[in-house]
C-alpha cells in the first residue's frame, strides 16, 4: 500500500482530524531529494500502516497548506498527532531518519 495523497481540500479532514497520527511528505515532482525519499515513504506507509497514517502532499499544486505549516525547504517531513505538528525533519533523512522519527512519535 503506498503513501496516501493529500491535498489542500482534504489536508484537515485527512490529517488534522484523523485518530492516528499522521507522517506527511511534503514533495514536488522536480525535487530530486524528493525522488529518492518517494520510494522510502510508500515503504514505511505499508510497514506502519496500523499504527500511522503516512501520506504525501505535492506543494507545487497545494501551495496553501505548504505555506500554513511553513515549508520552506523540501523534501520536508511533518508529524501530526491531535491535530497539531509534533515532529519535522527538513531533508531526505534516509529510511533511519524517518523510522527514528516514527518510533519517537508512536512512543516505541
Amino acid at each position: 500500500m503506498p503513501a496516501v495523497q493529500f491535498s489542500d481540500q482534504d489536508f484537515e479532514a485527512k490529517v488534522l482530524k484523523n485518530k492516528l497520527p499522521v507522517m506527511v511528505d511534503f514533495f514536488a515532482e522536480w525535487c530530486g531529494p524528493c525522488k529518492l525519499a518517494g520510494p522510502v515513504v510508500d515503504k514505511l506507509a505499508e510497514e506502519y500502516k496500523d499504527k500511522l497514517v503516512i501520506g504525501k502532499i505535492d506543494v507545487d499544486a497545494n501551495q496553501a497548506t505548504a505555506g500554513k505549516f511553513g515549508v520552506m525547504s523540501i523534501p520536508t517531513v511533518i508529524f501530526f498527532k491531535d491535530g497539531k505538528e509534533v515532529e519535522r525533519m527538513s531533508g531526505f533523512g534516509g529510511e533511519e531518519g524517518y523510522l527514528k522519527l516514527i518510533k519517537k512519535v508512536l512512543g516505541e
